[in-house]
């Protein structure tokens, strides 16, 4: 079949001639076609835009979140498989928490604990030339005694007075520690001795009000 483009394109501007004034429908097929062509681009871009571009970010969010769902749905599910050795694992977290607990000594025993670095120094031999307790340092869950100590005698003697301090029943902790020697031979320590003890219920209940006033005072602040 032999089809004369050059006769077709004229037969084909010919029908977009004469259009101004004539209503759409009188149009011949080729207006009318590309009219229709160019209204159904229009309501496909107005409706992209203006209804189902948000239709597709809602789509992508609830998809995220499905997959979040899915994941957590796995960790639950992987929670209760093991569910029986979680909780022997936190009976072994609590028992180890109290073992630690009886470590510390309350607030009546300090004086005690205080006497007891006192004497293993005495023990060795040393002599004592500081022994001041500083201010209390009230932490969230437990007190900080820190004791600036300062004393004297041979080295095998300090350490192990060093050594006696990792055994005692208490924790106690030796920081910032310096070793100096003395013009007849003899060393000096100079360390802070740290001890710590539990806080009594009346101290615990006054940080939790602390802690609540502070959380409060901070969500406030970021309030607009």
């Amino acid at each position: 079949m032999n089809i004369d483009l050059k006769q077709l394109g004229a037969e084909l501007a010919a029908q977009f001639q004469d259009l101004q004034g004539r209503p759409p429908g009188l149009w011949p097929l080729a207006p009318r076609l590309l009219c229709a062509a160019g209204v159904m681009a229009l309501v496909v871009a107005l409706g992209y835009f203006l209804y189902w571009s948000g239709q597709f970010e809602t789509q992508e969010s609830l998809a995220a979140r499905e997959s979040s769902l899915r994941d957590e749905y796995r960790s639950k599910i992987a929670q209760a498989v093991n569910l029986e050795a979680l909780q022997a694992q936190k009976i072994q977290v609590d028992q180890s928490v109290e073992r630690l607990e009886k470590q510390l000594p309350s607030k009546s025993e300090m004086a005690a604990l205080l006497s007891d670095i006192n004497q293993a120094g005495v023990g060795r031999g040393l002599a004592f030339e500081l022994f001041r307790p500083d201010q209390i340092l009230v932490r969230d869950y437990y007190a900080e005694l820190p004791i600036a100590i300062k004393l004297s005698g041979n080295y095998h003697d300090l350490g192990a007075f060093a050594a006696d301090m990792a055994h005692l029943p208490r924790i106690v902790t030796l920081n910032n520690m310096r070793l100096s020697t003395e013009k007849d031979g003899s060393l000096t320590l100079e360390a802070i001795a740290k001890t710590f003890r539990y806080l009594d219920a009346d101290e615990l209940s006054t940080q939790k009000a602390a802690r609540l006033k502070a959380k409060k005072s901070k969500k406030a602040e970021g309030t607009p």
